[in-house]
């Protein structure tokens, strides 16, 4: 018998598990494939932690597989002596979610370890707060960020508030694979776990400390004085985490006419208003644009389910509603950051911008006219938590802001993750600023433009799910790997490098050099002309991504640059 149909069948069978996951598993008998599909392996704790389909069964996300996370964490924390820091414990809007991170507090408190609960749904940025504010040894965020409602996820952060690195990651996912029999796996009830001390629920006084500390970021008061009566702001949610934090910042800073798109306000696992709440997509605005229209208001903001990543639409002044992808927001909050400061105050000479290798060269640009360094770092906001921790620990380097291009910024140190709720109040604060000047962010974003160039970024996503899909991801990967581009499109690779195998290839000398950042399964060619190409699968959807960018002479000549160079980056995955 297939070992998948042995797991199904002692799922079906042992006490262990609980009647509703058996009625289940009862409703997929005799369907091999979606038995396969349930069982042919465990759902994989990967860097980032888990993520997949809600459901019953050893590859989808139930309590059990949240239970055995939580396991081998515990037992990472255990053989690092650190029980009595705790772990703090937030979630977003998802179904099952309160569920999962109760699960993963009773599992942490059965083995001796305090668990911080969040009383209701927060933002992943509030989560990387508490876990520096309450001096935990760990974190654990139940999301799964902008991912269709059928998924769920669990995040886990480190003591530096910054999600796992190494050499935890390796660390924690090598205890989480050693929990192999599900009945080992310890829990207790949740009034044995709160008469011990080990189950503390959290919530307004870390709120009120973590906005405080989104208002030490603001540079213009003055001008949020002045203008920030006047601007009108639409703002959605996408039925998440946003709502309370954004609407609070804002109020509580000045902004007057902050319009919510009633549709969209109130958490929702079901997010019945998108077929999936991601403010990359042009439907997550359909509502917002629609009430933007009609009020004719200066900026269209969207947070994602967990509040990390801002979609941005703003208008200009004849009346049109452009978008700004998360390149481009960043990008004009780099400079925003980075001009203002140097105004009020100065940059430090170790400044640095630190961005993901996905995200555009335009931000190269900022930091080159501002002189300060840019670091580059792997796709995932972690490295740069990373980079803020080393700049903390060394004493070298002073960190002034960091983006990358998937529409997640921080500002400030005071959290180690992504944080739209910030990126919304510095937008709005942009927004005021501008106004003062009679500018709109429109006019802003196309004057950096104008200093520095052209730039223009995107990516073209392949979905390719399931088992066979998996493999068809890895034989593109190898496919670029044992045949190299030296052309892509009408551009010349001028540079080859392989972030697996840590080697970069300059094609016109031959010379090989490492790529001097970690091991990942990365792909990324330097072309000549500013332009760029990169491919990775996604560490957490079934896909597999081609970032590219290009420079024009202007807005027209980008985009049609863009456009030539994204079919030839199709046509690399054999799509076209």
């Amino acid at each position: 018998m297939e070992d998948y149909l042995k797991r199904y069948q002692d799922w079906c069978s042992n006490p262990y598990f609980d009647a509703d996951t058996k009625a289940e598993l009862a409703g997929i008998s005799g369907d091999d494939n979606e038995i396969k599909e349930r069982f042919y392996k465990d759902l994989e704790f990967g860097t980032a932690g888990l993520r997949g389909i809600i459901g019953a069964g050893t590859n989808r996300m139930n309590i059990y597989t949240v239970r055995k996370a939580t396991q081998g964490l515990a037992n990472y924390i255990l053989k690092k002596d650190a029980k009595e820091r705790g772990v703090a414990i937030a979630y977003d809007s998802r179904r099952m979610s309160p569920e999962f991170a109760n699960e993963a507090a009773l599992c942490l408190a059965a083995n001796g370890i305090k668990a911080y609960v969040f009383e209701s749904l927060r933002p992943t940025p509030e989560l990387s707060f508490a876990v520096r504010r309450l001096d935990c040894i760990a974190g654990i965020n139940i999301t799964a960020s902008h991912n269709p409602p059928e998924y769920n996820g669990y995040k886990v952060y480190w003591e530096d508030g910054a999600q796992i690195t190494p050499p935890h990651d390796k660390g924690i996912m090598d205890e989480v694979l050693a929990v192999t029999d599900y009945t080992t796996m310890k829990t207790t009830e949740l009034s044995e776990a709160k008469k011990d001390g080990l189950y503390e629920v959290i919530g307004q006084a870390i709120d009120d400390e973590y906005i405080a500390n989104l208002k030490k970021q603001v540079i213009h008061q003055d001008s949020i004085d002045a203008a920030g009566k006047d601007i009108k702001i639409v703002y959605s949610p996408l039925h998440g985490t946003g709502n309370i934090p954004a609407r609070r910042i804002l109020k509580e800073l000045g902004f007057e006419n902050v319009h919510v798109v009633k549709e969209q306000e109130l958490p929702d696992g079901e997010f019945p208003t998108v077929s999936y709440p991601n403010p990359e997509a042009d439907e997550a605005f359909e509502l917002g644009l629609k009430l933007a229209k009609e009020i004719g208001a200066d900026l269209v903001l969207a947070t994602d389910p967990d509040a990390d990543r801002l979609g941005v639409r703003v208008r200009d002044k004849d009346g049109v509603y452009h978008t700004l992808t998360g390149n481009m927001s960043g990008c004009l909050l780099a400079d925003y950051e980075l001009g203002q400061r140097k105004e009020i105050s100065g940059l430090p000479e170790d400044g640095a911008l630190v961005k993901s290798i996905v995200t555009s060269n335009l931000a190269d640009a900022i930091a080159k006219g501002y002189q300060v360094e840019l670091v580059e770092v792997l796709t995932g906001f972690k490295y740069i938590g990373q980079q803020i921790l080393k700049f903390e620990t060394t004493g070298k380097g002073a960190y002034l802001f960091g983006l990358e291009e998937s529409y997640g910024c921080l500002i400030g140190t005071y959290a180690r993750d992504k944080d739209a709720i910030v990126a919304t109040m510095a937008l709005c604060e942009a927004a005021a600023y501008y106004k003062t000047k009679n500018m709109t962010l429109w006019d802003a974003m196309v004057s950096i433009y104008e200093k520095y160039g052209y730039y223009k970024d995107d990516v073209k996503s392949i979905t390719m799910k399931g088992i066979e899909g998996l493999q068809k991801i890895q034989d593109i990967m190898q496919g670029l790997r044992d045949n190299p581009p030296t052309k892509i499109g009408g551009y010349k690779v001028l540079k080859a490098r392989d972030y697996q195998a840590d080697t970069l290839k300059n094609l016109e000398t031959g010379e090989v050099t490492g790529t001097g950042l970690p091991s990942s399964n990365v792909l990324y060619y330097d072309l000549n002309d500013n332009a760029w190409v990169c491919v990775r699968p996604s560490g957490t959807e079934p896909k597999v991504k081609f970032y590219f960018g290009v420079k024009g002479t202007s807005l027209e000549d980008a985009d049609a640059k863009s456009e030539e160079l994204g079919s030839a980056v199709l046509a690399m995955a054999g799509q076209n």
